[in-house]
C-alpha cells in the first residue's frame, strides 16, 4: 500500500471519528440517548456476579494509573532498546500523553455526571467521556500500529490484534459494568481516542514522507 493511500485513509478515519464523537455529544446534550445508554447498561450489569465483578475490577484497575504506566514504559523500552526506533518512540508517547490531556479538556468541555444507579466501585470528575477507554484506545491501538510491521507473521499479527481488541474492549465494558460510566461515555472515549490516534498517525506518516 502506497503512502499517500494510507495517509489519505488515517484522515479519514480520523474525520469520521469526530463526526461520530460530535453526533454522540450533541444527543447527549438533547438527551437522545438515554434510552440506548439504559439498554446497554441494563444488559451488561444484568450479568453480574461475583466471579465477573473481579474480573471487571482488574481490568478497570489496569486501565489507569500506575499499571498504564507500568505498560507504557516497557512498550517504549521495547520500541528504543530492541527495535532502535527512536522516532516510533516519539510518536507513542506524542499519542498516549495527548490522549490524557485531550480527555481531561473534553470532560471539563461536556462536564456530564456520572451515573447514580449500580455503583460499584466509586468514581471522581465527570462522565464522558470517558478516561479509561480513551488511555486502552490509545496505548493499545499506537502499541498495535508500531509493533505490527515488526511482526513477521500473520499469525502473530492476528495476535497482536486479538489482544490489543480484547483489552481496549473490556477495559472500555468494566466501566458500565462497574456503574461509573455510561455506555456512550465509552463509545465517546473510543471514538476520541480514535480521533487523535487516526490524525497522530497522519501527521507521523507526513513527517516520515517528508524526511525521505
Amino acid at each position: 500500500m502506497s503512502l499517500k493511500i494510507q495517509l489519505s485513509r488515517a484522515f479519514v478515519i480520523s474525520l469520521i471519528c469526530v463526526i461520530g464523537f460530535g453526533a454522540i455529544a450533541l444527543m447527549i446534550g438533547d438527551n437522545a440517548i438515554a434510552e440506548f445508554d439504559r439498554s446497554v447498561a441494563a444488559f451488561i450489569q444484568g450479568l453480574e456476579s461475583p466471579p465477573l465483578t473481579q474480573v471487571m475490577i482488574f481490568f478497570t484497575n489496569i486501565g489507569a494509573g500506575w499499571p498504564v504506566v507500568a505498560i507504557a514504559i516497557a512498550i517504549m523500552a521495547f520500541l528504543y532498546i530492541v527495535l532502535r526506533h527512536r522516532k516510533e518512540l516519539l510518536l507513542f508517547v506524542a499519542v498516549v500523553a495527548g490522549s490524557t490531556l485531550l480527555n481531561e479538556i473534553l470532560k471539563h468541555v461536556f462536564q456530564r455526571a456520572r451515573p447514580v444507579v449500580h455503583r460499584i466501585v466509586e468514581a471522581n470528575g465527570f462522565s464522558f467521556p470517558s478516561g479509561h477507554s480513551m488511555a486502552a484506545f490509545s496505548l493499545y491501538g499506537v502499541a498495535s500500529f508500531l509493533l505490527w510491521r515488526h511482526i513477521p507473521t500473520a499469525f502473530g499479527r492476528v495476535i497482536l490484534i486479538l489482544i490489543s481488541v480484547a483489552m481496549i474492549a473490556l477495559i472500555g465494558i468494566s466501566r458500565i459494568y462497574l456503574g461509573v460510566h455510561y455506555p456512550s461515555d465509552v463509545l465517546g472515549g473510543f471514538l476520541a481516542s480514535g480521533a487523535w490516534l487516526a490524525a497522530a498517525i497522519w501527521f507521523y506518516q507526513r513527517y516520515q514522507e517528508k524526511s525521505s
